[in-house]
């Protein structure tokens, strides 16, 4: 036998079969075989435990009445700052290196959503699958990420790409055996499932930092803001729960954040769009300083504020940047509607009984628990940008790349001598 059979048509003992069929067959018998008298003892229990989490006459779990309250608060705030550090640090060395770490992030995020279906019993007798998972996941990768390693503006299936996909396909159907059929279809479609969560959203994310480091650095700081100060409104203030899905999210908290998140956008537009670096688009994978010339959209303009300012207030004209209004429209999103891809995550969470998606960073869970506002809002603001901002009329600049990405040196030369001839004739 060769070693790809082995490896394709490992079996399990009989011992391990039987174990896993007993545990499957114990988990259909407690989920059917419920009878009224357990489902009424279940309801007790319930009770007893929700009566034991009543303290002092408070059965709520909100942040304000928690014991350990500080205790968490300060690890929490302690990975906050570690988090904030090395995001500005990475934002500073330039495109490729956030691109890198949006590229980390997805593969974190991979591992942990890999894992919530994971049985032990089953993945021992499958010795294989954890390594076609990530075959099916770096396969994803090149398809979405290749053509902007070859810089090309648009999104083809080349023919190594397709022969990647067609090869995990067959790795799947080979390594398919008997009376595992439906765990391992059920990996394949929670493996394409993860695959569309996380590269739909990071592919919005990169191509964001490619029109300009601002309109991936303002939309992901929006929603670091709006989680941090929706945290501290809830910690001190939090009294009215907000939603039966996350427990100790509060209106106070919500309401708070929001203010907050909006009036952040309209200064932190201001501050970013000062800087060119941060505006300028990358057209190449080079790592340099970007220069440019400014777009008007981060050219102050004179603004005379209305009637209504009360008279000692000091200026009645100041400088904005036009960019700030669209970032009132970014603030408002990150502030009312990316909160619902938390509480998304959080209804996702209590369908696996789970409290996080990982443990990687103290005091907040895993890197996923992190990223489901991120996710919502790098979609919206690709598509913000996109419909309102970016311009898409044809440039020569654009008309060029394209003949020097598409097109070969004879087709060129063609091209060259065509538009002589047109020139020439009129």
């Amino acid at each position: 036998m060769s070693q790809f059979q082995v490896s394709v048509g490992h079996r399990c003992s009989p011992l391990e079969v039987r174990s896993v069929n007993k545990a499957k067959d114990m988990e259909e018998e407690s989920n059917v075989s419920s009878s009224p008298s357990t489902r009424l003892r279940h309801r007790k229990q319930q009770r007893s435990s929700s009566a034991e989490a009543v303290v002092d006459g408070n059965p709520s779990p909100l942040l304000v009445n928690d014991q350990n309250k500080y205790k968490s608060f300060m690890v929490r705030t302690y990975s906050t700052i570690w988090m904030i550090g090395g995001f500005v640090m990475v934002v500073y060395m330039g495109h490729l290196y956030i691109t890198a770490m949006v590229l980390v992030i997805q593969i974190f995020m991979a591992k942990e959503l890999f894992n919530l279906l994971r049985k032990a019993p089953e993945d021992k007798c499958l010795p294989g699958i954890k390594h076609l998972n990530w075959h099916f996941f770096f396969t994803a990768m090149l398809f979405v990420y290749g053509r902007i390693l070859s810089q090309r503006l648009a999104n083809t299936v080349t023919a190594d790409q397709f022969l990647y996909r067609l090869v995990s396909f067959m790795w799947f159907i080979l390594t398919l055996k008997k009376k595992m059929y439906k765990y391992q279809f059920g990996q394949y479609a929670w493996t394409h499932m993860i695959l569309i969560v996380v590269f739909t959203q990071s592919s919005f994310t990169v191509a964001n930092i490619f029109e300009g480091i601002f309109w991936f650095l303002l939309p992901a700081s929006l929603i670091i803001i709006n989680d941090i100060f929706a945290y501290i409104f809830g910690f001190f203030f939090g009294r009215t729960p907000l939603i039966k899905l996350s427990p100790k999210k509060t209106w106070e908290g919500f309401i708070g954040a929001s203010v907050t998140t909006i009036i952040s956008a309209f200064f932190l537009a201001n501050i970013m769009g000062r800087f060119l670096w941060l505006t300028c688009p990358r057209q190449d994978l080079s790592t340099g300083w970007l220069q440019c010339d400014a777009d008007p959209l981060f050219k102050p303009e004179p603004f005379t504020l209305p009637a209504w300012i009360p008279g000692w207030f000091p200026w009645k004209e100041m400088e904005v940047l036009p960019v700030q209004w669209h970032s009132l429209c970014l603030g408002l999103f990150a502030s009312i509607i990316a909160p619902f891809g938390g509480f998304f995550a959080s209804g996702f969470k209590r369908a696996f009984k789970i409290k996080d998606f990982g443990d990687s960073i103290p005091g907040h869970g895993g890197i996923t628990d992190r990223m489901d506002c991120q996710m919502v809002m790098a979609v919206f603001a690709y598509i913000y940008l996109q419909s309102f901002i970016v311009s898409q009329s044809v440039s020569v600049d654009k008309i060029l790349d394209q003949i020097l990405t598409n097109l070969t040196l004879e087709e060129q030369q063609a091209l060259f001598t065509r538009l002589g001839q047109m020139i020439g004739y009129s």
